[in-house]
């Protein structure tokens, strides 16, 4: 039962990735906050802007107008690195990491049912888990532990090309040799 270890790992794979969903949820608390933060520095500065940078009847001087920059440009800010925080998990390690806990469960299913060499169930087994790990396990690393060694993997590209590969093997191993009794 080659492909019994993708399926466990596919399903145990996708509770880390699926994970991540309360994760961002927990992050939009400080999106949130950031928002509120946010239209209170800019609408400040909308206000000084059409009172021709009066407040109370007085004209501020140049530094509180630069303060008043300062907090508005500072609450963007923050608000664009929360926002590009959640949207590198989302975008990176939990949509990926998901897709492909799938399709190791889709390949591990199907492997059950090739009746083809045992190394060739072994490759493609392996190109799923491999190729799965180097590619969104290294976003994982990436996006969420801030491990910047795993960028270096993941610059090579090989996850997604063992997965492709995969993908291709398990296509022409399907045509050769697909039944419809477990193997």
């Amino acid at each position: 039962m080659i492909g019994k270890k993708n399926i466990v790992f596919g399903f145990l794979y996708l509770v880390l990735t699926a994970a991540l969903g309360p994760v961002m949820v927990d992050m939009y608390q400080d999106y949130g906050a950031a928002v509120a933060e946010k239209q209170q520095h800019v609408g400040r500065l909308q206000a000084l802007q059409e009172n021709d940078f009066e407040e109370d009847l007085d004209a501020l001087s140049s530094e509180a107008i630069a303060k008043a920059n300062t907090r508005g440009i500072l609450s963007l800010n923050k608000l664009f690195n929360i926002e590009s925080s959640i949207d590198s998990i989302k975008g990176g390690p939990h949509a990926h990491g998901n897709l492909e806990s799938l399709l190791n469960i889709i390949a591990g299913l199907v492997i059950l049912f090739l009746a083809v060499a045992n190394w060739l169930k072994q490759l493609i087994s392996w190109l799923f888990i491999i190729g799965t790990i180097m590619h969104s396990g290294m976003l994982y690393l990436v996006n969420v532990f801030q491990f910047s060694w795993a960028n270096t993997i993941l610059e090579t590209g090989i996850g997604p090309v063992f997965v492709l590969a995969g993908l291709l093997i398990t296509g022409i191993a399907v045509a050769i040799g697909f039944t419809t009794e477990p193997q």
